[in-house]
């Protein structure tokens, strides 16, 4: 591994790279294995190259906080970069890094309403400084991603804001906490800690996970006496209480009732040390909605992105076919809503996985699997799931399923209508022409007869009309949805980018996946 302690330096290192990714890791030192799970992550990808670097940052100190004392121990920190993978680690000097002087240095300023919240309000100029080295090293190091960790939560919401505002060509992957064997998030500042105070401090993980808890299956709390019950039990345990707050975790603005992913965060004085920390409070376990249109590759993707994720996966689009199978099998006309009504009164519809891992369907105790596939379904699926009394009795169901979260569901409503508080929506989708040539593929696959492909096409625009126009639970894109067009997409390609989508929303640290 080399140490780089100038600008030339480091811009060498870059230009004799073998290639791949560049992938950068930003400390202030004193590393400890949190840090290491970060260049693990860095460098998974075997084509990448990780760089690690070490700097206090002056402009992150307040005039009474730690800035002098603050742990400096290069010879260590060059030891465990190299043990968990890190190529190179880059060490500046203040006068390396600032050379026109901190007086003369542009700074940035993230957003008010991100700072004037948790630590930003106790810290004032605090982010202004993380904000302006970090763009700095970004400009020198100029990496694909930043890997950043979630246990710094305001941080890594200020920064990938940071990045987006500022159209920076850089992904910024967040990685979840890690923590001492008593529970203690890892921090650098920890060796400050006495045997007593570290004894003490374990108070401050252990009530925050009390908490998170005792929210599990609520659907209604005042987070108002949460914080205050929280905050005594922290002063009851010996520790002087910075702040208990608990936010929103994107726009981290204050939430008084429990509606979502909620984060609860506090800060500690614990002898020398300020201890940061938080949970995240859920009701029910996340859920991710995906819609789009037909031919899409929504059943495909969501399958493989809930496996890994841990999620289960919940094919409604099977559930319409099994419908319109039943319908078609008992001879009734799809396009009666009267006639089909009775069929839905003791509906046995059941989804399972095979040993196998795939999907198995079963409608009153018929395996529908493959039947349901059939060009026949699909050409009346649309008719059958525009009845209303069809969508009303599968939406109940699938409501039912998602009342203890922890799924995946893919579907044409269901970001809009059956889960309208789901964690994250996405609207995938692809132009016609696209959907028609996987159409055909499908079909040859399964051994139907294909269609010309003008036919497909025709075919693909007219489901698409009436799905979108139908008068019940139309096909339409939710306000807060993320479009995700798939041409000329591999399925791997999709799948990466969900996982990056879901973790911008659900961090690791409240849901692990996988």
């Amino acid at each position: 591994m080399e140490l780089l302690r100038s600008r030339a330096e480091l811009e060498a290192w870059r230009r004799s790279r073998a290639g791949g990714p560049l992938h950068f890791v930003p400390t202030m030192g004193a590393l400890h294995p949190g840090h290491q799970s970060l260049v693990h992550a860095a460098g998974s990808d075997p084509a990448s190259s990780v760089l690690v670097s070490v700097f206090v940052n002056p402009l992150q100190f307040g005039p009474q906080e730690d800035f002098e004392r603050y742990p400096r121990c290069l010879d260590a920190d060059l030891t465990c970069a190299a043990q968990a993978g890190a190529q190179a680690l880059f060490a500046p000097s203040v006068a390396e890094l600032y050379p026109e002087g901190e007086q003369e240095l542009t700074r940035l300023m993230p957003a008010e309403s991100l700072q004037q919240v948790l630590c930003g309000r106790r810290r004032p100029g605090h982010f202004n400084g993380v904000a302006t080295v970090v763009a700095r090293l970004l400009g020198l190091v100029r990496p694909d991603a930043l890997f950043l960790g979630e246990k710094d939560w305001q941080q890594l919401v200020i920064l990938r804001r940071l990045v987006e505002d500022l159209g920076l060509p850089v992904q910024v992957v967040g990685c979840p906490t890690l923590r001492e064997p008593d529970g203690l998030a890892m921090s650098s500042r920890n060796r400050y800690l006495s045997s007593e105070g570290r004894q003490r401090a374990t108070a401050l993980p252990l009530h925050l996970r009390q908490a998170a808890e005792a929210c599990l299956q609520r659907r209604e709390i005042n987070l108002g006496p949460l914080c205050q019950d929280l905050a005594s039990q922290l002063e009851q345990a010996g520790l002087v209480v910075d702040y208990v707050e608990a936010v929103c975790p994107q726009s981290l603005q204050p939430r008084r009732q429990l509606t979502g992913l909620t984060l609860l965060a506090a800060a500690v004085h614990c002898g020398p040390s300020r201890l940061i920390d938080h949970t995240f409070l859920m009701s029910r376990a996340p859920i991710v909605a995906i819609d789009g249109p037909a031919g899409a590759g929504k059943s495909t993707v969501t399958r493989a992105f809930a496996e890994r994720l841990a999620l289960i996966y919940l094919d409604t689009g099977a559930m319409y076919r099994a419908v319109t199978w039943l319908v078609q099998h008992s001879g009734v006309d799809a396009r009666e809503a009267a006639q089909v009504a009775p069929l839905l009164e003791n509906l046995d519809l059941q989804l399972s996985t095979a040993a196998g891992g795939s999907q198995r369907v079963s409608v009153n105790g018929h395996d529908v699997t493959e039947a349901i596939r059939s060009p026949e379904v699909t050409a009346q699926v649309s008719v059958v799931a525009a009845h209303g009394c069809v969508r009303e009795a599968l939406t109940r169901q699938q409501q039912a399923m998602g009342q203890r979260g922890g799924l995946v569901a893919e579907g044409r409503d269901i970001g809009t209508a059956v889960f309208p508080d789901a964690e994250l929506k996405i609207f995938l989708t692809a132009t016609v022409s696209e959907r028609a040539r996987r159409r055909a593929l499908d079909l040859a696959q399964r051994g139907f007869e294909v269609p010309e492909m003008a036919d497909l096409e025709a075919q693909i625009a007219e489901r698409d009309h009436l799905d979108s126009t139908r008068e019940v639970a139309p096909l339409t894109q939710a306000e807060d949805a993320i479009e995700v067009i798939t041409d000329g997409l591999s399925i791997e390609a999709v799948i990466e980018q969900l996982v990056q989508l879901f973790r911008q929303r659900v961090p690791h640290d409240a849901w692990p996946g996988g």
